[in-house]
């Protein structure tokens, strides 16, 4: 799209824009859909994407652990993890912000050491200083910290045990997707099964790198999509779950300061368990 390379903005907030009205060529309104022609006049105003702010707000949260230096959450399903373009407030950050006076790093994503998507459930590592983010964030590059997740898939696999390695990035036709994509990032998922359902599967899985979507994006690849997942898969009015069958279930880490070993664990939310009541092989 011209007007992206012209005004430096994302190309969905471009469109927006000209769907609002806010430009025309040769005098009639520009659509995203234009066919331009040698000699044609554009005229646009197009105002930058609105700051994103974060602030506190009192939210009731699940904290796990807390010391000077960290808290573990167990964030629910349905939780944007932070502020974001549609999703500017009720986020886990502006309910740590509230929390606690001061976090370090960018407000937005203040004490952040990973995040999970909106409909995925479970345990998260929060920094409290600027010392334990640094610490923690270079832990996680070096994939130090060790992440499981419980989640329930379509089908059945043809092997108990596996790893899934495929380079993610950006979906070329959908904005909104990630897929395994030969200049993406590399990520490798190791996946176990868990139990036999009926027409599904419990898996754990355990993630060497920390991609968008990573799960989502490689188990769908695989031909078993995480069951009720809107975008890698297909909705299913009939669960009770808000999203995706998906929980981060177990959290071990070094502590920043003590360099003591510590280990969570959290128990999938209601939700999660009465989907899998549902799908369970009658004994």
């Amino acid at each position: 799209m011209l007007l992206t390379r012209l005004c430096g903005y994302s190309r969905s907030h471009v469109a927006a824009a000209l769907r609002a009205g806010a430009a025309t060529v040769n005098g009639a309104s520009g659509k995203p859909s234009t066919l331009l022609e040698p000699g044609d006049r554009i005229e646009y105003a197009i105002e930058g994407p609105r700051r994103i702010e974060a602030e506190p707000e009192e939210i009731a949260i699940d904290v796990v652990y807390e010391d000077d230096d960290l808290l573990v959450v167990d964030k629910p399903a349905g939780m944007v993890t932070h502020p974001a373009h549609g999703a500017t407030d009720g986020t886990l950050v502006n309910a740590l912000l509230a929390h606690v006076a001061a976090l370090p790093g960018e407000r937005v994503r203040a004490g952040l050491v990973h995040r999970l998507d909106r409909d995925t459930s479970g345990l998260l590592l929060v920094a409290k200083t600027e010392d334990a983010l640094g610490t923690l964030g270079r832990a996680m590059q070096a994939r130090y910290i060790e992440r499981e997740y419980r989640g329930i898939v379509i089908g059945a696999l043809d092997d108990p045990e596996g790893t899934i390695r495929g380079a993610i990035g950006r979906d070329p036709h959908n904005r909104m997707k990630y897929a395994i994509r030969a200049e993406g990032k590399p990520s490798v998922t190791h996946y176990t099964l868990r139990e036999r359902l009926q027409g599904a599967s419990e898996l754990t899985f355990r993630l060497e790198t920390g991609r968008t979507h990573q799960i989502r994006v490689h188990m769908a690849a695989l031909g078993h999509p995480v069951l009720n997942d809107p975008i890698y898969g297909r909705s299913d009015s009939r669960l009770p779950l808000p999203g995706q069958a998906l929980h981060a279930w177990r959290l071990r880490f070094k502590h920043p300061r003590t360099k003591q070993m510590m280990a969570f664990e959290s128990e999938p939310p209601p939700e999660y368990l009465a989907t899998l009541a549902m799908f369970r092989i009658p004994q």
